[in-house]
């Protein structure tokens, strides 16, 4: 435990906000909190969601409760900013897969193709769970799925044809959404991946005909 972790918890086993207050911007502070939490989304994209709590973030952390409790403010914060920092894994390695695709064939419905292996990762069980736990309990995870569509969308549009209009791009890029996050929870519920193979094939030769359909 480092000194940004002794201050957190007084001797009294209480813990001192005011020293949190106070360190909680410094860079020594936010690095600590960010190695925390790459520990943390570890965890989660090995073991998913079940049973996630504090003591076992804190297990995975290699640390203790309270001095996760110095560097965020509960239990569904931390979960919350691990399920951010899991989807911007994803979106980095769809955007490196996008951008991979051979100069000259880099039609929406090819970058598309490129992304779906990257979206199958290791990260890729719990986020669907994440989704999975919005529905069920949406008063307190809401964010967790209206989260989604704000990291999302912006990967989507940006791999659109620069010459569509942006109303194009944003009525196509929910549409990819929409339909990629029903591929990705049924692979996850029934096991069928062949069956979301082939939907995500549907898909494609959709966008080429949207493509070749002009402005």
């Amino acid at each position: 435990m480092d000194a940004a972790d002794t201050e957190a918890a007084a001797g009294d086993g209480s813990l001192r906000r005011a020293g949190y207050r106070r360190s909680a911007g410094s860079p020594r502070g936010e690095a600590r909190r960010r190695e925390l939490l790459d520990r943390v989304a570890d965890d989660l994209a090995v073991n998913g969601l079940v049973d996630f709590s504090l003591r076992r973030a804190a297990r995975a952390a290699g640390t203790t409760h309270k001095v996760l409790l110095y560097h965020f403010a509960g239990a569904d914060d931390l979960l919350r900013q691990a399920i951010l920092q899991l989807r911007e894994r994803r979106i980095d390695n769809a955007l490196a897969a996008a951008a991979a695709v051979t100069p000259g064939r880099r039609t929406l419905a090819a970058r598309v193709r490129a992304i779906w292996p990257a979206l199958l990762g290791e990260e890729s069980r719990v986020l669907d769970q994440a989704i999975g736990l919005t529905m069920y309990d949406p008063g307190r995870h809401a964010e967790l799925g209206r989260g989604a569509s704000q990291q999302y969308l912006p990967s989507l549009l940006s791999i659109c044809p620069e010459h569509w209009s942006e109303q194009r791009k944003l009525e196509v890029s929910e549409m990819i959404l929409a339909a990629l996050r029903g591929f990705l929870i049924d692979r996850l519920v029934s096991a069928d991946n062949a069956g979301a193979e082939a939907g995500l094939e549907a898909l494609c030769r959709a966008l080429e005909r949207e493509e070749a359909a002009g402005e």
